[in-house]
């Protein structure tokens, strides 16, 4: 009986030890979620200005009458090269995390015409996709932090060959999940390249926020190629920033529910701990109680002789 009560103590203690784990990590996620959340205000501020000049340089691109055709597709059919990054977590304790944007990711595979080359960010995701007979060119390791999220995008630019758009039919999607609200989040997908028509107006529609209109120092073409690398830059950025607060919400969801069971354990190994401890007790003073009126019986025996 002892070593039960025993087993249950040391069950208790290593329960409790875990809630402290699953706690820290809530905190961690917590935290991490404000960090990101911080980033994607920010990034949404300078992607608003990138818009903007974009904006104006093709307005000065259509009031000289000036041709761009290497930086704007006129091609809606023809497609060179398909390339996709599907991002994902490097670790786990993110609940359906990964196999959602898996999911997402192998659908739109199958409405791409041609083969595309895909790239994972993550090693979670990128053994989803292994295991769905995807074949993969690469994976890149999960940045930790905001800023470590730069050299990941550097890179993807690199691999997939986008920094200086070689080509105006070459596509690039990024498949990421992104945050509703609270812990929750939903599985997108953009097509980032090629730069299109419909791209285009959008930009040359948007208003400018005064009456007059700046002036662009230097060549045009020269300034449009630059803001298209930042607007490439920064919609990857932001892409990445999006899918770790996702991914940390996840976290903090599944560490949510973690610490309520580990929690429901705890009160339960309690009264299973206190239940037979009692009962212990119980028996000893039932034997102490019966040794008693033993020696009380005995007693009274030798007296009446």
């Amino acid at each position: 009986m002892s070593q039960t009560v025993a087993n249950l103590d040391r069950k208790i203690k290593v329960a409790g030890d875990l809630q402290t784990v699953v706690r820290a990590m809530k905190a961690i996620s917590a935290a991490s979620i404000g960090q990101y959340e911080k980033s994607i205000h920010s990034l949404s501020e300078y992607y608003r200005t990138v818009e903007l000049g974009l904006s104006l340089c093709l307005r000065e691109i259509s009031r000289k009458s000036l041709s761009f055709a290497p930086l704007i597709s006129k091609n809606e059919t023809r497609t060179e090269k398909t390339s996709v990054v599907v991002f994902g977590s490097d670790q786990g304790l993110v609940g359906q995390f990964n196999d959602i944007i898996s999911e997402h990711a192998i659908n739109l595979l199958k409405t791409l015409p041609d083969k595309p080359r895909i790239w994972s960010v993550g090693e979670r995701v990128h053994t989803h996709l292994i295991d769905a007979g995807l074949q993969l060119e690469g994976t890149f390791p999960l940045p930790n932090s905001v800023k470590a999220i730069t050299l990941l995008v550097g890179q993807i630019l690199i691999e997939t060959q986008k920094y200086n758009i070689e080509s105006e039919r070459d596509e690039l999607y990024l498949i990421y999940n992104h945050r509703t609200s609270g812990s929750s989040y939903e599985p997108t997908s953009q097509r980032l390249v090629p730069l299109d028509k419909m791209w285009e107006n959008n930009l040359y529609k948007q208003p400018w926020p005064a009456k007059n209109l700046p002036e662009i120092m230097g060549m045009v073409d020269s300034t449009l190629k630059v803001l298209i690398r930042e607007y490439l830059f920064v919609s990857i950025f932001r892409t990445c920033a999006e899918s770790l607060e996702s991914e940390n919400a996840s976290r903090l969801a599944a560490m949510q529910r973690a610490d309520k069971n580990i929690e429901e354990l705890i009160e339960n190994l309690k009264g299973a701990f206190h239940s037979l401890r009692q009962g212990n007790i119980d028996e000893e003073l039932f034997d102490v109680i019966s040794g008693f009126e033993a020696l009380s019986k005995e007693s009274l025996t030798r007296t009446s002789i």
